[in-house]
Parts: structure tokens; C-alpha cells; sequence
């Protein structure tokens, strides 16, 4: 494309000028992917595409339907993961059912329980004509897609190629409000004019109008489901791979870097720490390779807040030839400034090789200056001062983790509530695990309490709120009526951590948490630094650091 220029045109002047549009999407998991396939190849000498990777994998399509997609594309949505055990994908034109029936369109326009019933066998599938079988019959005679509401308009109601082409673009995929309802009176005459009964040109009015809200072409949601179900593949298959690629594409999902983590722990993987002597920028695998086929996970640089892209690839550059000793070592050689080598000893990463922990990692960084002395430029010395060794007292477990996730934005020691279970017990309020696994529990009233990983109020829910929490032992979803969230507003949109006391709700392996109260526990966050997992003569920092954990939140 040299001496070329692009220029990008509206897409409604496009339009008029009766151009062919294609629309193009710069996806996260795009880029994930390709990490990962990368990865693959480099570790595990295995080579696919996209378009190679094993297709209808059994173990994918199982753990699919066991809703284990946190990571996964599409379908790792609180709504997506509801959705998935009670339609059981088996095939990959199930994802596309999948991917597309999770939407405003086809639950506004109640397509969602009459396509469930009919896959279950509860319903009989109704087709008034053969015509309209052939166009709806691979959706069980519910129109999910809008190629297919086109072609019942033109089938039913008599609408020629250029007006059914008008309803398409009333859909309106992008906007809030459509503008099907235009088309009701041609739709609902032209429908009885051919037959049809009143009963069904108004069901079938009723469903299309639901795609003026939000509908999927086909083609696209056919697109979406191949990013579904090859980041499925990968997790299920190559979880190790998967993580690292996750890690190496944020910000981007539902989850952030300390639930993918754990997550993929929960999987089998192995998690090693940033390491001056070992994490490149990105994080990447580490052998031996494992009896299973899988690798460690050297978490990279790039997760350590305030760390520059530049000071990482000169520490990574100098220890091509040899390790680094220490901290004296590393800062001659790499030529960075303290400020960096700071910010790695806060993150801990002198401990894996160097065996110094925080505060001996700091202590030896403030002996170094980043400018030599006028006294000692010309002299070879290996120090500026000789520093007096000092006995530094080793930080509490609550205290290391909170510097973990303030530098890291994860942990891999305990979880904080680890160190709050007593308090929460006290109070009566049981584990999420222990709530999971209850057998009673479809009316059983629980109290529980987590960390706050996602909140969610999608415009389709008519306000309900669905919210993520997590404790030591799992996850816990809740769900929130408008009417709760209205009277705690601001503990819900603020609230770093929260008891919620409710009624469970099971539908096969998806539980979800009814909420009857809400309570914020953020304050207790502060204290996690004093505490420790077990007797400890460590000391207690007067000035200790305060727990700071971000939900991602969507609308």
C-alpha cells in the first residue's frame, strides 16, 4: 500500500453510494490467540490456525456445558454462563445458537424459552407452511438470526427483496431503540393476506420487533462462536498456554489478572512468581515440561506497576550472559535506575533467586545512587558505602499480600479472606464453597461474603444487577433485584467487598445467590495487613497499606 492513502468514510454516505461495507473488528481475542498459538508452537512444538485447531472436541463441549468458560470468549458473561447448562452445547452450530440468543433481541422478544423448551422436547416446533420450515428449522422454528427475519418477511408477509433489506436495517444492531415497529402493519397484514392465523402474525411481529433492541446477523454470530469455542479448546486443552496468552492481552473479559490466575491454579497450572533473573516482559512458560504435557507460568514484567518496557528489556538483556547476584549486581549491569529496581522490590521479585525479601531488597536499593559520587567517579569500586548489615523484621502474610495486589494486581500466597475468616464466621456468614455445595439448596437461605470481581447491569435485564464475589474457597454469583439495589446504591457501585445474604438458586451446576441484604465490608480490608495465617513474631506496621481491589463493571 505504499503512496496509498485510506480514507475512512461514513458508513451511511457508503451507503448512498451503494459500496459493499465490511465491517472489521479489532478483537482482544484476536490477539490472545495468536499469542497462544504462538506459545504453543514455541513450547510444545504443536502447530494450528484458527482455522486448524481440532473442531468438536468432546472435553471442549463438556466443559462447556459445565459453564467452566471464566476467559473464554463470549461466553464467560454472567448471562452466557447461566445459559450454557441449560443449553448444552454439542456442536459448534450450538455456540452460534449460543452467542446470539444471549441478547437483548431474543430475550425482549421472548424467543429465549420457547427455543429451550422446544430443545428440550417440551414444545412442539410449529411451522404453518413448509416454506417457513426451511428457513427456521435449524433454529426450531424461532427466528434468532436477522438474515432469517428477512426472509420470513418475504416468505410470510410478502415483502420484496428491497423491503425486507428496510426491516433489516430498522434492526437496528447498534442503537437502543429500533425502529420495527414501523413495519407492524405492513408485517401483520401481509401475514393474514397469505394465510397465516392472528395469533401467529402476532407472535411473529412480536419476535422481530425484539431484534430492534439488538439482533444478530448470522454470519456474525458464526464469527463470534469460532473465537468461542478455539479460546475453549485452548483452555480445556492447554490451559498453561491459555493463561499465559490471557495474561500477555489485557485489559480485556470480565476478569481480571488475580481471577485468571486463580482460575487456571483451579485448572492444574503452576504459577511462578516475577523474577528479576527469570520474567521476560511478557508472561511466558517455563520446563520442564510436566508427565500432562503442561508448563510452569513465569508471570512476566509487565505486571508490575510503574515497571517502564524499557527497564525490563535492559534487565533481560544483561542476564543473557549470567545471572544477576544482586541487587548491586543487577543495577552496574542493567543500568537502570533505582526507581525501577523499587518498583521490582516491591513487587517481590528479588525473592525467587536472590532470597530477598521486600524490605532487604529495599533496604539494599537505597545504598545505590543513580548518579556516582564526584568522591568516587574514577575509583573501581563495587560500592559507593559499605552498609552496616541491619536485621530487618519479616513482614506479616496479610501484609505481603496486600502488597501483592497493590504491585501486582494479584497474589499468589493466601487470599485475603483468609485472614478475615473468623471475623465473617463470627457473624455467621459461611464460606462460598461451603454455600456451592450445599444440599438443600435450591430454598435455602446462605450469607456469604467476597471480594467484588464484576458487577453488571445489562440494559435487557429491566435493572437487575448480577454481581461476581469471591472468597478463599470460590466464586459466587448474585443476583440483584432493582428494587435492593436502589436502596443500597452506593455500597453497590462502591463497595470493595460485600456480604450478601440470600436464597439459592440452582438450575443443574449453575448456582446463583438471591439477594435479600446487602452489607459492606470494605472496612475490613484494612485490617488484612496486621494479620497473619499463623502465630508470628512479624512485626505490625504502623503505616501498613490499605487493601485496593477494582471490579471491572459493565452497563
Amino acid at each position: 500500500m505504499e503512496a496509498r492513502q485510506i480514507i475512512e468514510w461514513d458508513k451511511d454516505d457508503i451507503d448512498v453510494l451503494k459500496f459493499m461495507k465490511v465491517d472489521i473488528l479489532a478483537l482482544g481475542m484476536l490477539t490472545c490467540m495468536k499469542t497462544g498459538l504462538d506459545l504453543l508452537a514455541e513450547h510444545k512444538d504443536q502447530h494450528f490456525t484458527l482455522q486448524s485447531i481440532p473442531a468438536e472436541d468432546p472435553r471442549t463441549y463438556a466443559m462447556i456445558r459445565k459453564a467452566d468458560t471464566i476467559g473464554v470468549f463470549q461466553i464467560e458473561s454472567r448471562a452466557q454462563m447461566s445459559m450454557l447448562p441449560r443449553l448444552k452445547p454439542r456442536v459448534f452450530y450450538d455456540l452460534v445458537i449460543e452467542v446470539a440468543i444471549v441478547r437483548p433481541g431474543p430475550i425482549q422478544g421472548d424467543m429465549v424459552h420457547p427455543y429451550l423448551r422446544r430443545r428440550e422436547g417440551l414444545e412442539r416446533e410449529d411451522y404453518p407452511t413448509p416454506e417457513l420450515e426451511a428457513v427456521l428449522s435449524k433454529t426450531l422454528g424461532i427466528p434468532l438470526f436477522q438474515e432469517q427475519a428477512m426472509q420470513v418477511a418475504m416468505i410470510c408477509a410478502g415483502f420484496t427483496a428491497a423491503e425486507a433489506d428496510q426491516l433489516r436495517r430498522a434492526m437496528a444492531t447498534f442503537k437502543n431503540t429500533g425502529t420495527v415497529s414501523q413495519f407492524q402493519k405492513r408485517l401483520i397484514e401481509g401475514m393474514r393476506a397469505n394465510g397465516y392465523p392472528e395469533e401467529f402474525a402476532e407472535r411473529i411481529y412480536q419476535q422481530l420487533e425484539g431484534f430492534g433492541s439488538y439482533g444478530f446477523p448470522e454470519s456474525h454470530a458464526a464469527s463470534f462462536a469460532i473465537l468461542a469455542y478455539s479460546s475453549s479448546w485452548m483452555k480445556c486443552t492447554h490451559p498453561d498456554v491459555f493463561l499465559a496468552s490471557l495474561l500477555n492481552s489485557q485489559p480485556m473479559g470480565f476478569y481480571a489478572p488475580a481471577q485468571l490466575v486463580r482460575d487456571a491454579r483451579e485448572h492444574g497450572v503452576e504459577i511462578w512468581p516475577v523474577c528479576v533473573n527469570a520474567s521476560r516482559w511478557d508472561s511466558t512458560l517455563e520446563g520442564p515440561e510436566r508427565p500432562d504435557g503442561m508448563f510452569a507460568v513465569r508471570l512476566g514484567m509487565s505486571l508490575v506497576k510503574g515497571l517502564a518496557n524499557d527497564d525490563a528489556a535492559r534487565i533481560v538483556a544483561a542476564r543473557s550472559s549470567r545471572p544477576f547476584t544482586s541487587v548491586d549486581d543487577l543495577w552496574r549491569r542493567a543500568g537502570v535506575k533505582a526507581a525501577a529496581l523499587t518498583h521490582l522490590a516491591e513487587a517481590d521479585a528479588f525473592r525467587p533467586s536472590l532470597g530477598l525479601a521486600r524490605r532487604e531488597a529495599l533496604w539494599a536499593i537505597k545504598a545505590l545512587r543513580d548518579e556516582p559520587l564526584p568522591l568516587f567517579a574514577a575509583a573501581e569500586v563495587t560500592r559507593e558505602a559499605e552498609e552496616p548489615d541491619v536485621l530487618l523484621q519479616p513482614m506479616r502474610d496479610g501484609a505481603e499480600v496486600v502488597r501483592d495486589y497493590n504491585r501486582l494486581g494479584l497474589t499468589l500466597r493466601d487470599h485475603p479472606l483468609t485472614f478475615l475468616r473468623e471475623d465473617l464466621r463470627a457473624q455467621d456468614i459461611v464460606t462460598c464453597r461451603d454455600a456451592l455445595n450445599a444440599k438443600d439448596g435450591k430454598r435455602l437461605t446462605v450469607a456469604v461474603a467476597g471480594l467484588v470481581l464484576v458487577r453488571q447491569r445489562p440494559g435487557s435485564a429491566e435493572g437487575v444487577v448480577f454481581m461476581t464475589l469471591e472468597d478463599e474457597t470460590a466464586n459466587m454469583n448474585v443476583i440483584i433485584w432493582p428494587d435492593l439495589f436502589d436502596a443500597n446504591r452506593r455500597v453497590m457501585l462502591g463497595g470493595q467487598m460485600l456480604a450478601v445474604k440470600g436464597m439459592l438458586q440452582k438450575e443443574g451446576e449453575v448456582v446463583h445467590l438471591v439477594a435479600k441484604e446487602i452489607t459492606d465490608l470494605s472496612g475490613l480490608l484494612a485490617d488484612v495487613g496486621n494479620r497473619s495465617s499463623a502465630d508470628t513474631t512479624a512485626s505490625i506496621d504502623s503505616g501498613s497499606e490499605r487493601l485496593v481491589v477494582r471490579s471491572r463493571n459493565f452497563h
